[in-house]
């Protein structure tokens, strides 16, 4: 009997492991001038694809790393890098920051909600396309097209797991606005009425404002923006993963063209980049959220990056647990790589990661809070 437990515990471990182990949705990473990454461990390759975009795309992998579809937000490639048959005229921009986002439908195996951004609060708005992978033997292909949500919104576009484990919010950002919508996505598909919240900064003005980023904390129990303009700033809210609700805002200001935000894995950083007016002054900066206060975040700001590049663009998390910063037309990443530090311990390397013969642009892949469970 006490061999028969050791055997059925060891194998409880074994299967825990491998499903810990088997998280490899944020595997592959395709974006800017023909670059990618492929992420197995903690060993990062560079690679090429299709791709070409000046900011926003989106990649999804299954469980295990093997690739599905990218897009830029108007072209759906497949696992192959091959363009799905009906894959072409989504209503995204490349040039929009969040111009995609790649979401499984709850309780299905088969199908996959694309949502969409347009460039700079244009009047395609916000959007969804639907894929389904059981088409093309496996491969993949659209049956359904840019179904209208809303319009206009800024470029902001990110997606948190609902509390219960399985549904989905969908946040966006209302242009001459400060309402934050979450559209709740489950097995019957997108609720057409979001959950709005009239909270924080109106993201509104000449339509270059729509530009910057929106990313949850990886608890999902918060999120981030880079609100874009010569006089920027980032702001910080809470997330309501019950309700949808969005609350409770803290504005950082004066950061010219705070354009890409990322918290760190463990949740207690928020990074920004900053370009100055203009460009030529790229930097990233480190907030402390365990400094208390509204008030003390703002002060715990301590810039722990700058570039050779003129411009810094998106930050995202890999797979490794480091963060990779885009750097405008440029052969190199940087890289943050101990981003749960303090200040300049976290390591960033400016020439962090080497892309091969391919540029990085401004954009890095979206991807949503909990897609990997």
């Amino acid at each position: 009997m006490s061999r028969l437990r050791h055997i059925t515990a060891a194998a409880i471990l074994t299967f825990s492991s491998f499903a810990a182990f088997a998280q490899g949705e944020k595997n592959n990473w395709y974006f800017g001038k023909g670059a990618g990454i492929i992420f197995s461990g903690d060993t990062a390759t560079a690679t090429n694809s299709r791709l070409f975009t000046e900011e926003g795309s989106a990649t999804l992998s299954d469980a295990n790393g093997k690739l599905l579809m990218y897009t830029n937000g108007i072209t759906v490639w497949n696992g192959e890098h091959k363009v799905m048959p009906s894959g072409n005229g989504l209503m995204g921009g490349k040039s929009s920051t969040q111009s995609a986002l790649i979401l499984p439908k709850p309780n299905s195996s088969d199908l996959y909600y694309i949502f969409t951004t347009d460039i700079q609060a244009q009047s395609n708005g916000l959007r969804y396309t639907v894929v389904d992978m059981t088409k093309q033997e496996g491969k993949g292909d659209v049956i359904s097209r840019n179904s209208f949500m809303i319009a206009p919104t800024t470029e902001k576009l990110t997606a948190v797991r609902h509390s219960n484990g399985r549904d989905w919010w969908v946040i966006a950002h209302r242009w001459n606005s400060n309402g934050y919508m979450a559209f709740l996505l489950n097995e019957e598909g997108v609720e057409t009425r979001p959950v709005l919240s009239m909270v924080g900064t109106v993201h509104g003005g000449p339509n270059r404002k729509a530009i910057g980023y929106l990313v949850p904390s990886p608890d999902g129990t918060k999120l981030a923006a880079a609100l874009w303009d010569s006089e920027s700033n980032f702001e910080l809210l809470n997330f309501d993963r019950s309700t949808g609700k969005v609350s409770d805002p803290i504005l950082l200001k004066g950061y010219q063209e705070a354009y890409g935000v990322a918290f760190s894995p463990d949740g207690s950083k928020l990074y920004g980049t900053a370009n100055g007016a203009g460009g030529g002054k790229a930097q990233v900066i480190q907030f402390d959220l365990n400094a208390g206060s509204a008030d003390g975040i703002a002060k715990s700001a301590v810039v722990v990056a700058t570039s050779k590049s003129p411009r810094f663009g998106a930050l995202q998390v890999g797979p490794d647990g480091k963060i990779y910063v885009a750097r405008q037309d440029n052969y190199y990443l940087g890289v943050i790589n101990n981003p749960n530090a303090k200040g300049v311990a976290s390591n960033y390397v400016d020439d962090g990661f080497h892309l091969g013969k391919q540029k990085s642009d401004l954009g890095l892949p979206n991807f949503a809070q909990g897609i990997s469970k």
